[in-house]
C-alpha cells in the first residue's frame, strides 16, 4: 500500500509542481513577496520528499509528507486568498484552481494511510 500511496502523492505533486514552477517565473513573483512565500512553499514540501522518493522509501515518504502536509495546506490557503489580488488573468485563476484540487486529492491519499 505504501508504494502505491508514495506514487499516486507523487503524480499530484507534478501538477503542484507545474503550480510552483509557473509561479516562480511570473513578473508577479518579483514584486510581490507572498507570491515568493507561495512558490517556496510549495518547494520546501516536495523537496522533504525528495529523498525518501529517490530512495523507494514509502514509509519514510508517507511519513514525511503527513508531517509537512499542514504547511502545504497553508501554502495553498494563502495562494487562494492573495490570487485575484495579484492578478485576475485566467492563468493565475486556473493555477490556484489546479493548486486547490491536488492539495484536496493529496489530503484524501494521507487519510488512506
Amino acid at each position: 500500500m505504501s508504494d502505491h500511496l508514495m506514487k499516486e502523492i507523487d503524480a499530484e505533486l507534478s501538477h503542484v509542481w507545474m503550480v510552483r514552477t509557473f509561479l516562480k517565473h511570473t513578473e508577479e513573483a518579483e514584486e510581490d513577496d507572498e507570491i515568493r512565500d507561495v512558490h517556496r512553499g510549495l518547494y520546501d514540501y516536495m523537496l522533504a520528499l525528495g529523498g525518501p522518493l529517490k530512495d523507494g522509501d514509502s514509509a519514510e515518504y508517507v511519513r514525511k509528507a503527513k508531517k509537512k502536509f499542514a504547511k502545504l495546506r497553508r501554502t495553498t490557503e494563502l495562494f487562494l486568498e492573495i490570487q485575484p489580488e495579484v492578478s485576475s488573468h485566467t492563468n493565475f485563476q486556473m493555477a490556484a484552481n489546479s493548486l486547490r484540487l491536488s492539495v484536496e486529492r493529496i489530503a484524501k491519499l494521507l487519510e488512506q494511510s
